[in-house]
C-alpha cells in the first residue's frame, strides 16, 4: 500500500503478462456500443497450436476463452479490446483483489488461547474398539472379499474323462470306442 498499489501482487504481475499479449492480438468492434468484440490472436503462445479467435462482451463481463469468467479479472483478450476503445481495464476486476480487502480479512483480532494446563479435559466414559474389518491383511496369500452366489457353486465331479467319448471312469487308452475313429493314429500305435 506504501507503494500505492490497489491489487494484490499475483494479479499484478498477471497483468503486466496480459498487457504484454494484448499488443499481438487484433480487435474488431462489433456492436454500436463498443461493448461487442471480435479477437484473433496474431502470435501462438506454443508452437504447434492454432491460431484462435474469441468473443468479448463487455457489458455481460464475458469473453469465450472463459478466463474472465473464471479469475475475475480480464484476460488478455479483454485488456485488448479495453485498449481498442480506451476502456479502463481496472473497472473490470473483482473486489478480492484488491489490498484494502485483504487487508480487512486480517484486520480482525485472535483471541489468545488460555494456557495448556488449566484446560479441563472431561473424562471418557465409553472404551474404543478398534474396528477389524480396517486391519491390514496378515502377510501372505491375499483373502477374497468377493461375495459368493449360486453362480460359483460347482457341480460334483468324479474325475478325469475320456478325450474321445467324453465318459467318466476311464481314459482314452481304455476307450472302448478308440478303433472307431478311423485315420486317427493312437499313440500307442505311434511309439
Amino acid at each position: 500500500m506504501e507503494a500505492e498499489h490497489v491489487f494484490v501482487e499475483d494479479v499484478r504481475d498477471a497483468m503486466v503478462a496480459n498487457h504484454r499479449m494484448a499488443r499481438s492480438i487484433n480487435v474488431e468492434v462489433y456492436s454500436r456500443h463498443p461493448e461487442m468484440f471480435q479477437v484473433m490472436e496474431t502470435i501462438g503462445r506454443r508452437p504447434g497450436i492454432p491460431l484462435r479467435s474469441y468473443g468479448v462482451d463487455l457489458r455481460n463481463i464475458r469473453c469465450t476463452c472463459r478466463r474472465f469468467q473464471t479469475l475475475h479479472y480480464p484476460c488478455a483478450h479483454v485488456v485488448a479490446a479495453c485498449a481498442k476503445v480506451l476502456h479502463n481495464v481496472e473497472q473490470f476486476f473483482d473486489d478480492v483483489y484488491t489490498l484494502e480487502r485483504i487487508l480487512r480479512v486480517w484486520e480482525n483480532e485472535f483471541p489468545i488461547l488460555p494456557d495448556l494446563s488449566i484446560w479441563e479435559v472431561p473424562p471418557t466414559n465409553f472404551e474404543l474398539v478398534p474396528d477389524k474389518g480396517l486391519r491390514r491383511n496378515p502377510k501372505g496369500r491375499l483373502q477374497s472379499s468377493r461375495i459368493h452366489n449360486e453362480m460359483d457353486i460347482r457341480e460334483k465331479f468324479d474325475g478325469k474323462r475320456c478325450e474321445l467319448c467324453r465318459l467318466s471312469g476311464h481314459n482314452r487308452s481304455k476307450c472302448s470306442q478308440r478303433n472307431y475313429h478311423i485315420g486317427q493314429p493312437s499313440r500307442l500305435s505311434m511309439n
